[in-house]
């Protein structure tokens, strides 16, 4: 979780037998134009998006709505890392010159990499939730309710923020170097390599996991109730396939790139830099999608669901399914 430091180097990244802290010759400057759009697009977006979806989460907590609790959640953290976009974009502008203190790069860092992880395990508590209510409906009655849903938030905060905090203690290296970006290490050392994997490994493998046999075991169960409608089993499969496709999509790319990148290293510690500069284009890429949450976010979780559509319209004459997408 080290920021990158800009020293003069080889292609290799090696001088006089030693590896030096960064790679010449990244192309930032190809990526510039795509990132700021992205960036401002979903900052446009998302951040409204976001405030409604925050303000009728609210709501449905009030009417003691379990799932409400996780969306809610996730609707802060998206906003969290939203309001560090405009630094990004700052930063981007300046061809990946940090100019606004290292304090501040390491709180925008230290947001970016909880609203990651925060993200995925609030999908999974989404589709555990969903999964229990729905394959063990009698068996919960009692046993899920808003208090849980906020300790286990609570709980995921603190583990997450607790994780990261050595974004704010790792040593400062701008006294023995001229540091000028901001959490963007090429090549990568050792130590982030390994972190890379245990991110990958915890961070990704873990969840997707969790989420494929959840979403697996609700289609199941919504294909053979006899109980819930066509529309309503609908309803139900739309937001499964939801939440596989959002992390799939936003998540996945970013992973997977870091496993790459920390295996690469592993194995090519003396000459990683030509490999850094190829794959710097399509992590960038891969980076925006993961930005792309918090756009996501809300649009399917919230913005489509019958409930908050009758809390904006309130009623739609002739609706063909009055089933709500939270399940309480």
């Amino acid at each position: 979780l080290a920021p990158l430091t800009c020293q003069v180097g080889t292609n290799c990244g090696v001088t006089n037998g030693t590896i030096n802290s960064t790679c010449l010759g990244i192309p930032y400057e190809v990526s510039q134009t795509p990132l700021v759009a992205v960036y401002s697009i979903v900052f446009a977006i998302g951040l409204p998006a976001n405030l409604l979806t925050s303000v009728l989460a609210f709501v449905q907590i009030q009417r003691k709505n379990v799932v409400a609790v996780y969306i809610f959640s996730l609707s802060l953290c998206d906003l969290m890392y939203l309001s560090t976009l405009p630094l990004w974009i700052t930063y981007v502008q300046n061809e990946h010159k940090w100019t606004m203190g290292e304090t501040a790069c390491r709180i925008t860092g230290f947001i970016f990499f909880c609203n990651i992880y925060i993200s995925i395990l609030l999908l999974c508590c989404i589709s555990v939730d969903r999964y229990v209510a729905l394959t063990y409906s009698l068996e919960s009655r009692g046993r899920r309710g808003q208090k849980k849903a906020i300790i286990i938030v609570c709980f995921l905060f603190a583990a997450v923020a607790v994780i990261h905090t050595p974004v704010f203690i790792t040593e400062d290296e701008k006294e023995y170097t001229n540091v000028t970006t901001c959490f963007e290490t090429v090549p990568l050392d050792i130590k982030l390599a390994s972190y890379s994997i245990v991110r990958f490994l915890f961070g990704f493998v873990i969840p997707f996991i969790i989420l494929v046999f959840t979403n697996y075991r609700i289609f199941q169960t919504t294909k053979r109730s006899i109980s819930l409608t066509c529309c309503q089993k609908n309803k139900v499969k739309y937001v499964a396939i939801a939440i596989i496709v959002i992390f799939v999509v936003c998540f996945a790319p970013y992973h997977v790139v870091l496993l790459i990148r920390a295996i690469y290293f592993m194995f090519h510690q003396n000459c990683p830099c030509p490999f850094e500069k190829g794959i710097y284009s399509i992590s960038t890429v891969f980076l925006c999608l993961g930005t792309a949450n918090a756009v996501a976010d809300p649009i399917i979780y919230v913005l489509i669901s019958e409930n908050v559509r009758k809390d904006s319209y309130r009623k739609i004459p002739n609706a063909s399914c009055r089933t709500q997408v939270f399940t309480h």
